[in-house]
């Protein structure tokens, strides 16, 4: 008997240990947060019009996450003021995993740039990932006789005030690399802000605003089909969608390298299951077979970073461009 109690204690013992081992995963998988996660649609914030790269992005990754998930995860457009209604907007938002803010550059540029931004980068959100970046282009309508940036350079220095520029919004990357431009050559150039790439985009195509600088993703078909012409890159390398576009370094105009992320984020407080999930998926989805074609092909490259190396990242950007705002004097009119 004695024996046998000794049996019972022993493997009375072992399911105990089993169930204590068990425990943290069995509540990591009944965790309340993705329990029925997500319960409704998702909403991307994109604080820039339709037709941008960031808008793009949203939308590529939205509609994978979809068909992965199962669930709805659809695209809002919320443009303006450089990015900063939406963004704003977004820093209001619950902290349900409900709402991810889809941002480019301007996440991290604006900080540095405006007096005051409705939004806190370091503390108003919990970042998840950076899925990609994008060279800015210089692109004109056909009607610019330049065919080259030298010969743009050229084009505006004689013609003292005569040309403006588009760009996607007052402080975005290609804001700042249109305007590190003309510092270096001290253009007299107009600044012409939009609500997005996409509205930049079409009034170079149109002619209305004949140069522009933008992101290459809403560009690149344009460019291809030969509706617009590219000047040049401000990648360090040729973008393998338009190889015959060569890049301002090749051209001899140096120090202007730049890209724009698009990254993910949602509102501080989300749960951190949440967070883990939609960092999980979106890698999945970047590192499916062809997907790397397709944000090539799209004008983007594939970038994964984690939550941790993104919240860095912040940190380190905000330092960095908000010296150059400061020593480049630029101002937001």
């Amino acid at each position: 008997m004695e024996t046998t109690n000794k049996k019972l204690t022993r493997r009375a013992m072992m399911s105990l240990m089993a169930g204590a081992a068990a425990g943290p995963a069995l509540i990591q998988l009944s965790s309340p947060a993705l329990a029925q996660y997500p319960e409704r649609p998702v909403k991307f914030l994109v604080p820039f019009a339709a037709g941008g790269p960031t808008d793009v992005m949203a939308r590529l990754i939205a509609q994978h996450l979809s068909e992965n998930l199962g669930k709805q995860f659809f695209v809002d457009n919320q443009g303006g003021a450089g990015g900063n209604i939406g963004m704003g907007a977004a820093a209001r938002s619950q902290p349900d995993g409900l709402t991810v803010l889809v941002v480019s550059s301007s996440f991290v540029i604006n900080p540095g740039l405006y007096a005051k931004i409705p939004y806190d980068p370091f503390k108003d959100f919990a970042p998840i990932t950076i899925a990609g970046d994008s060279p800015h282009a210089f692109i004109t309508h056909p009607s610019v006789p330049a065919k080259n940036m030298k010969e743009l350079v050229d084009l505006i220095k004689s013609n003292p005030g005569k040309y403006n520029y588009g760009s996607p919004g007052a402080g975005t990357g290609p804001h700042l690399s249109a305007e590190l431009l003309k510092l270096t050559f001290g253009l007299d150039l107009t600044h012409v802000p939009f609500r997005g790439a996409g509205p930049a985009v079409q009034s170079v195509t149109g002619g209305h605003n004949p140069i522009g600088c933008v992101a290459l993703p809403p560009a690149v078909q344009l460019i291809k089909s030969g509706q617009i012409n590219c000047l040049g890159l401000t990648s360090l390398a040729r973008f393998p969608t338009v190889p015959e576009v060569p890049t301002l370094d090749e051209q001899g105009i140096k120090d202007q390298e730049a890209t724009t992320m698009q990254a993910f984020l949602v509102p501080a407080a989300t749960p951190k299951e949440i967070v883990d999930l939609l960092y999980k998926e979106i890698v999945k989805i970047v590192n499916a077979p062809g997907m790397k074609d397709r944000f090539v092909e799209l004008g983007f490259t594939p970038v994964i970073n984690t939550p941790d190396d993104f919240k860095q990242q912040i940190k380190t950007e905000v330092e960095r461009w908000t010296k150059v705002i400061k020593d480049a004097k630029i101002e937001v009119l």
